[in-house]
This record gives C-alpha cells, structure tokens and sequence, in this order.
C-alpha cells in the first residue's frame, strides 16, 4: 500500500511514461485522465501520494485539491505549466504538498516523491522526534498523534504546514534561513526562484494567528529566513 501513487492527468501519453518510469522505480501507480473521478478515487484508494494536474476536464486540479483536502491529508504534488506561479501559489495555498512545473525530468518527480516519503515516514514511526509534546506560548504541538492546539482548540494543518512548524519551534527564538527550512520541512534543496516554502509560511501564519497583544509569531527576516518569535514574557 506503501508505494501506491496515483497520477490525475488528462495528458495520455504524460500517464504512460509517468507509469513506466515510477513502476521501474518501485511504484504501484494507477492514473486517471477525469477530475471528477480522480477525486474520487483519491479519496476511495489508499494511496501513498497523488500526482495532480491543474488542467483536467470535469474538475480542474484546484477544486479536485479542495475535495481531497476536506476529508484527506493525503500528500499531492501538483503538476503546473513552467512560469505559470499563480498555479503554483494557489496549489500551494489549497494545501498542496509539493509542485512541479510541466515539462520536467521523471528523475525529479521521484525525488519529490521520495523526500515526501521519508518525510511521512519519520514522522509515523516517530524516529526523529521525542514523544514529548512541544509547547511554545499557547501552541502545543505533539510529534507522536501529528496535532497542533492553540489554547487548546485543534488546528487543523497539512503535513508540509506541521513539519514546517516543528522546525520553528524547535528553534523558537532563533532565525532559520530559508535553505534550512526547505530541506528540514520539504526533504530537498532550495532552487532558484523556489518560493514554495515562503507559500507554507504564509498559510502557517494565518492558521495560527498572532501571539495574544496583536504581536507577530512567525516574522520574516529579510534576505535571510524566518524566525518564530517567543511569546512576551518567554525566556
């Protein structure tokens, strides 16, 4: 069940080699050419990844997005065309996991699988978290059930979203520069004119809100990171 991957793309002839490619790497991969029933079948299937398009007939990529995170944390890597960043930046928003401007190399596209892969998997066995809850200010996070509170109601995050604060708060108070960020909450390298990770940050930031006293918690320190502020009154 692990290595099933399921790719929603219109493109026949993308599927084919897509299905090749990852099949020779050791996926199970199943591909669907219809918005409408890819999201079904996201949601139906236990699937260890969706590759998606945005351009799909029935249901674009964005709304099928919507319909699997409504229900579904399930990692999804967006297929979007080159140039083309307010795909990107919405994907991103709608809780896509990762994205992949079209055409790429098969070779990234399983390297962006495998960093999410990893990524999962050091969390679900908890090999490289303690089993202690983290609490900064009013946040709890807890590495073993993957939840966040604030004041003690639940928020509801993606998988990039929760990683991401966890490195935050795991250096509360001190700047992370944004190559840190990407390898620790992304699995990968930082590329030029990569603004997937300041993306993350953003929605981060309006789930969580401000610090109580309007105060800012995750700042951006221009040119170089981001750093999440303690609360006043915090040593």
């Amino acid at each position: 069940m692990v290595n099933r991957i399921l790719v929603i793309d219109d493109d026949i002839e993308l599927c084919e080699l897509l299905d090749d490619y990852l099949s020779s790497e050791g996926f199970a991969v199943e591909t669907i050419n219809h918005g409408e029933q890819g999201a079904t079948q996201a949601l139906a299937g236990e699937y260890a990844l969706v590759v998606l398009d945005v351009m799909l007939p029935g249901l674009n990529g964005f709304d099928v997005l919507r319909k699997i995170r409504a229900t579904s944390k399930l990692p999804v890597i967006m297929l979007t065309a080159r140039g083309d960043d307010i795909d990107r930046i919405v994907g991103l928003e709608l809780g896509a996991d990762d994205y992949l401007p079209k055409p790429f190399n098969p070779r990234e596209l399983v390297a962006r699988v495998r960093a999410i892969q990893r990524r999962t998997e050091v969390s679900s066995t908890g090999a490289a978290t303690p089993s202690g809850e983290m609490v900064v200010g009013d946040v709890t996070l807890s590495p073993v059930s993957r939840s966040v509170k604030r004041n003690g109601e639940p928020i509801e995050l993606t998988s990039v979203e929760f990683t991401l604060l966890e490195v935050l708060l795991r250096q509360a108070g001190q700047v992370i520069n944004r190559e840190e960020l990407v390898e620790k909450a992304l699995g990968r390298r930082l590329s030029a004119y990569d603004r997937s990770i300041d993306v993350h940050v953003s929605a981060l930031r309006k789930k969580l809100g401000h610090h109580c006293g309007a105060a800012e918690r995750i700042k951006t320190i221009r040119g170089i990171g981001y750093l999440y502020a303690l609360p006043e009154g915090s040593s």
